[in-house]
Formats: structure tokens, C-alpha cells, sequence
């Protein structure tokens, strides 16, 4: 996608990666993987392991990644366990037997950005990562003043 605004072409990447990422997982033995659900593995094959952080990671509620995490527990691709540093939380980890789940997981996303280095270069690669990985504060409150005129709707941040 070629688009003027950024966040839409923030998602088809975000798309990219998933698409490719659930035909991995298919290939690995785990058909009928959500978005939602391909997008919470990744999560937990980055060593993310608390289901607050994977909520916020993923922009949802908790409850939300509850259902999922109890969907994919039933599939036996997760499980949820103690934490031995926090006895009133759990952690979330693939269970025993979704070790090849995860391994294809990690493999598949190394690999896409192998492939996504080879296409775009590696300093665009280094920029975007590197982009991705700033911290960029809260999301800003959009003023009134901004809406309006003929000219918000076509400004850029090339030509501001």
C-alpha cells in the first residue's frame, strides 16, 4: 500500500509480517490461527510473558487477551503458570508441546526480517526498527483547530 498517511501503511506492514507469519504457523501444524491470536505468539516468541503487557503491546483490553490465551490453552499451544516472582500473578508460556510452535514462530519472524532487509536495505531496515523501538509518549490529544480547513485533510509531514 502506498498511502499518504502513515498508520496505513504501518498496518499493511503489520499485515506482511502476520500473513506470512500465520502461513508459517498453518505449515507447522497450527491451522486457524486469528490475527489476533498469530499477533499474541509473536508476542509471546519476544519473551513477553505477562498478559497486561501482551494486552497493551497488542492495544486490548485484558479480558480480551484472556479469551485468547484460554482459546489457545485449550488448543494446548499456551499455558498459563505461576510466577515464581509474584505468586498472585501468572505467566503466560507455550506449553510443552507447542515447542515447535514457538521455534516457527521465532524462525519465521527472523526469517521475514531477513527478507525485509534483502528488499528495503539495511539502513531503511536500521531507520524503521529503529523508529519502531522509540519510545513516542502517550498519543496526543488532536485540537479542534486541526479538523478544521480544507488543508488538514491534504497536509503531510513532508510539506509542514
Amino acid at each position: 500500500m502506498d498511502s499518504p498517511f502513515l498508520m496505513m501503511n504501518l498496518l499493511s506492514a503489520v499485515y506482511w509480517f502476520d500473513e506470512a507469519l500465520q502461513a508459517a504457523l498453518k505449515e507447522a501444524g497450527i491451522p486457524n490461527v486469528s490475527r489476533a491470536q498469530s499477533m499474541l505468539i509473536a508476542n509471546i516468541s519476544a519473551g513477553e510473558h505477562r498478559a497486561t503487557r501482551i494486552a497493551r503491546n497488542l492495544g486490548v483490553t485484558r479480558q480480551a487477551i484472556s479469551l485468547m490465551l484460554s482459546e489457545l490453552e485449550a488448543r494446548g499451544i499456551v499455558e498459563l503458570v505461576p510466577d515464581p516472582a509474584d505468586r498472585r500473578a501468572r505467566i503466560v508460556r507455550f506449553a510443552e508441546q507447542a515447542n515447535d510452535t514457538r521455534r516457527a514462530a521465532a524462525k519465521a519472524l527472523q526469517y521475514l526480517e531477513v527478507k525485509l532487509v534483502e528488499r528495503i536495505g539495511l539502513p531503511a531496515y536500521h531507520g524503521l526498527r529503529d523508529a519502531m523501538r522509540m519510545d513516542w509518549g502517550d498519543p496526543p490529544r488532536v485540537p479542534p483547530e486541526a479538523l478544521e480547513g480544507p488543508e488538514a485533510a491534504t497536509a503531510q509531514p513532508s510539506s509542514i
